[in-house]
């Protein structure tokens, strides 16, 4: 067989880029034999400065500051790239056009699995930013697929949840039970499937405590990434 591509992660934050790079490791031995999995690189700018553009709503500065991660990829090897990090998708248009390799999207591989398991009407769950984008809204839209979004204060509460709490690793039962109240009131709103779109939701919610099924982000790009990788074949510039 030959060698799988070499995978590149751009990361953001540190809990959801982890869990990506632990599930492509994971669950790499089921292709490739026991023990074994892709050649898989990481780089991480600090969160901090993705934090404070997307403050600002500087989305070239987000751009600009995944395509330098994706320059050094490029020159450690890596044959194409994904993000474990919904938010800064907002900045994808530009990344793509600019970057040195092709990149799997990580709103289009949730999207496609939506599709492939029947969905019609999804919740969105995510931080104030992607809820208030249109990365999910536009990439569902595109299969026929329609995107509910939390209220405006289930979204900041969310939000403030995920920025305070997950991606610093903290995980508390309150919040596990205030997000799963959020997908009740998004299943009682006719959602048949909540896209957990912060990649590190899925650390605390998932279809055993969830009133919805759910669509783990972060896993379903890790799993794309191998499968593309595994294959060996290089998505085309800017899509999946």
């Amino acid at each position: 067989m030959p060698a799988p591509l070499h995978i590149g992660i751009v990361a953001c934050s540190a809990e959801g880029a982890a869990l990506c790079y632990r599930t492509i490791c994971a669950e790499g031995g089921a292709l490739l034999g026991a023990h074994a999995h892709p050649e898989v690189s990481l780089h991480s700018a600090s969160l901090a400065d993705y934090v404070a553009c997307l403050d600002r709503g500087d989305l070239d500065g987000v751009a600009g500051l995944m395509l330098a991660s994706a320059r050094k990829l490029a020159r450690a090897g890596a044959d194409f790239l994904v993000c474990p990090d919904n938010t800064i998708h907002q900045a994808f248009a530009q990344v793509a056009a600019a970057s040195p390799l092709p990149w799997l999207h990580i709103a289009e591989v949730v999207a496609g699995e939506a599709a492939a398991r029947g969905y019609r009407r999804l919740g969105l769950m995510g931080t104030r930013w992607l809820v208030a984008s249109d990365v999910y809204p536009q990439t569902l839209r595109s299969r026929g697929l329609e995107c509910v979004k939390p209220a405006d204060g289930e979204r900041d509460e969310i939000g403030r949840r995920i920025m305070d709490e997950l991606v610093r690793g903290v995980f508390r039962p309150e919040t596990v039970a205030y997000f799963q109240q959020v997908i009740a009131g998004l299943r009682q709103r006719g959602c048949d499937a909540v896209v957990l779109g912060c990649t590190e939701i899925p650390l605390i919610i998932h279809d055993g405590n969830s009133a919805l099924p759910t669509l783990d982000s972060t896993r379903l790009l890790a799993r794309a990434a191998l499968r593309t990788a595994v294959e060996g074949l290089r998505p085309p510039p800017g899509k999946p």
